[in-house]
């Protein structure tokens, strides 16, 4: 009975242990996500209100598209070549590539209301919280959705670029409904894949602990913006 009692303690211990370098990884990654957003955010407004920079990105196609693609490079850069790189660096690509997305996000603070823009984020803020939380503590697997979800993305993907040439309203509404629907699955997905890369991370390195969390904050940073842009479609369309 006593041998029982200490392999069960043992058992306890481990496993609240392992639940503290869990929620340790992910408030590193949540601490992170967080200064992305605010960095973009500032870089959103600064450039909103500076007619120069928004005539330099916005009256330049070269310019403006120069920019994604750098943007683009750098997301790839940061999810395929991370481990090659230091934590400085990684962290400091992570924030540019947050600035960069500001400065070519600060276009909406043009062309959308105020009130659309913070009930937007609000109900983002909403569901992505709801789905983050779910994703953490559900017990259910949800790795089966990672196919249905990549096709999905490819799916939105391709239907965006005909969206270019077609164009439309209903079109475009349902296009942000679907992304609306993807990308909040995306989250839970997401956040569940962290929680298990948060259980085997090497919490006895920081370097490639600070590495792990930054690629997953900005794995989270890319579903809450994108979360967050279709809603705000979506709000932007129902108002006319």
């Amino acid at each position: 009975m006593q041998d029982f009692t200490i392999t069960h303690k043992t058992q306890d211990y481990t496993q609240t242990a392992s639940i503290a370098l869990v929620n340790r990884f992910m408030r590193g990654v949540y601490l992170w996500m967080t200064i992305g957003l605010a960095f973009t955010a500032g870089a959103a407004y600064y450039a909103a209100h500076s007619p120069t920079i928004l005539n330099a990105v916005f009256g330049n196609r070269a310019v403006f598209w120069g920019l994604i693609i750098v943007e683009l490079v750098m997301v790839i850069s940061l999810s395929a070549a991370i481990q090659k790189m230091s934590s400085g660096m990684a962290s400091a690509l992570f924030l540019i590539y947050s600035l960069l997305n500001g400065v070519t996000l600060s276009v909406i603070l043009v062309i959308y209301t105020q009130s659309d823009i913070t009930l937007a984020f609000v109900i983002t803020a909403g569901m992505f919280g709801a789905m983050t939380l779910y994703g953490l503590t559900t017990k259910r697997d949800l790795t089966s959705w990672g196919s249905f979800l990549r096709m999905g993305i490819i799916g939105l993907l391709i239907a965006l670029v005909a969206n270019l040439f077609i164009g439309g309203t209903t079109m475009q509404l349902t296009i942000s409904g679907v992304a609306v629907v993807l990308f909040t699955l995306l989250t839970a997905y997401d956040t569940q894949k962290l929680r298990v890369l948060g259980e085997n991370a090497p919490h006895d390195d920081p370097t490639a602990l600070r590495r792990g969390t930054v690629l997953g904050a900005l794995t989270l940073y890319l579903d809450f913006i994108n979360l967050f842009l279709h809603i705000l479609r979506i709000l932007a369309a129902a108002r006319r």
